[in-house]
């Protein structure tokens, strides 16, 4: 057990390291950028345009955790036809959601815009941000599928692969696309959304060849017929409604984080500035974590595919074990490199200084995030969307809830400054992952069995 949750956990937390890297880069792109509003409103562009492309994509992120949990499950069967079914219907989706984020771009924009309170500079830039992004997204939204079926398909090297690519290509253009190269200057801050353009294109490239070559026996299984089957209603209804239930977690899961980049512009350039970095640090560890979590979703939906009871308790429990290990070395960390991973991402020593005093609340996030990352894995290695859009809905009340009643029971923290805010912004961020804990570890032995 234990060596099949590290061939499949290690490729993952290598190509995962490389992600937070990107956000990274990003980052430390606009950091050392010059001009009107300094470094703070370039990050700041960088944060709320990716928010408002988050409020789109992760809406549709249910088209990787529905297709590799039920892949997971025909592949414990070994029923191979299905697992090409699957394949095909999440692909159809994509291109019909690509489709319309496209052809709805400009009306999506005006809308996430009403809901940012962030100065004119800073929405300036978003939005050139934003409108470069954009056209990255068949490549964006298709690779979710391919993802999820890779996860599904127990193959952890081609999802490494994907992601390495996609992030090794993305930090290479963003760089020479921003400084640009020998006469060239480069397209400054533009550079930085082009260069995420150019990788995704890349990473789908690649996954359509790993297809054609490593997977043709699998999809050649696929039929004129099946094409068509797949779009009955008698044949529809299970993946809508599972569907159903993953979107509505994704609309739980980007209100929380669109929540907080909204909440976080309102404290101003500087605290803004702050806010997304203290989350791409935050964000670090989650990627490690998630290593394992995709281990637990690739065994669990197998051996539930498979009608194995004793193995899907086995898989659960080292699952864990090795993931509050990652837990402990990352409390570890954040205690000795905060500050100086702060110094990568940024030169203005202003903004060095104003981190500083957030750095404390990295020590919380480990354990409460170990248990709500690991047990997303299992519960969609099983399928069980119902339980992880009720475990977001409470998380999206804790975090919300914590907010308002911090504000109305500490009016303190509006006379103290937007420094008090922050603290009080990221503990109901801390909050929603409790909320997400409690709730999934309280309802596992009657939501997860055969």
């Amino acid at each position: 057990m234990n060596r099949e949750i590290l061939r499949l956990s290690l490729p993952s937390i290598l190509a995962n390291i490389t992600v937070p890297l990107v956000g990274m880069v990003d980052t430390a792109l606009a950091g050392h950028l010059t001009g009107d509003g300094g470094a703070a409103a370039f990050i700041g562009g960088i944060s709320v345009g990716s928010m408002l492309l988050n409020l789109l994509y992760w809406n549709f992120f249910f088209l990787r955790t529905g297709t590799g949990g039920l892949t997971a499950q025909a592949f414990g069967r070994e029923d191979w036809h299905g697992c090409a079914r699957i394949f095909a219907r999440g692909i159809g989706f994509a291109a019909l959601v690509s489709v319309l984020v496209l052809a709805l771009q400009y009306p999506l924009m005006k809308l996430g815009m009403l809901l940012v309170d962030a100065s004119p500079r800073v929405s300036e830039l978003a939005l050139r941000y934003f409108f470069i992004r954009i056209w990255a997204a068949p490549a964006t939204i298709g690779l979710m599928v391919f993802r999820g079926w890779f996860v599904g398909m127990q193959d952890s090297m081609s999802s490494m692969w994907t992601d390495l690519i996609v992030n090794a290509v993305n930090i290479g253009a963003s760089v020479l696309l921003t400084f640009g190269a020998g006469g060239w200057t480069g397209l400054g801050f533009n550079g930085i959304a082009a260069g995420t353009l150019v990788a995704q294109y890349s990473g789908l490239l690649y996954v359509v060849l790993v297809c054609i070559f490593k997977y043709r026996r699998v999809l050649g299984t696929l039929e004129r017929g099946d094409l068509a089957e797949l779009l009955r209603p008698s044949a529809l209804k299970p993946y809508l409604k599972m569907n159903a239930d993953l979107l509505g977690r994704s609309l739980c899961f980007t209100t929380i984080y669109m929540g907080y980049t909204i909440i976080a512009a309102g404290f101003g350039d500087m605290l803004l500035a702050c806010s997304s970095i203290m989350m791409q640090l935050l964000m670090i560890f989650s990627y490690f974590t998630d290593g394992f979590a995709y281990a637990g979703e690739a065994l669990t939906g197998r051996f539930i595919g498979a009608r194995d009871e004793a193995n899907l308790r086995r898989t659960v429990l080292y699952v864990f074990i090795w993931s509050m290990s990652i837990a402990v070395l990352f409390v570890g960390l954040y205690m000795w490199l905060g500050t100086a991973v702060i110094r990568l991402l940024t030169s203005d020593i202003e903004v060095v200084e104003r981190c500083r005093s957030f750095l404390p609340w990295l020590l919380i996030m480990p354990p409460l995030g170990c248990a709500a990352f690991t047990w997303d894995g299992i519960y969609l290695g099983a399928t069980s969307s119902r339980s992880l859009f009720m475990a977001m809905g409470f998380a999206m009340l804790g975090f919300f809830g914590c907010w308002w009643l911090g504000r109305l029971l500490w009016p303190a923290a509006s006379v103290a400054g937007a420094d008090a805010c922050l603290h009080l912004l990221l503990a109901a961020y801390f909050v929603h992952l409790g909320a997400r804990t409690v709730y999934l570890s309280a309802v596992y032995r009657s939501r997860i069995h055969i």
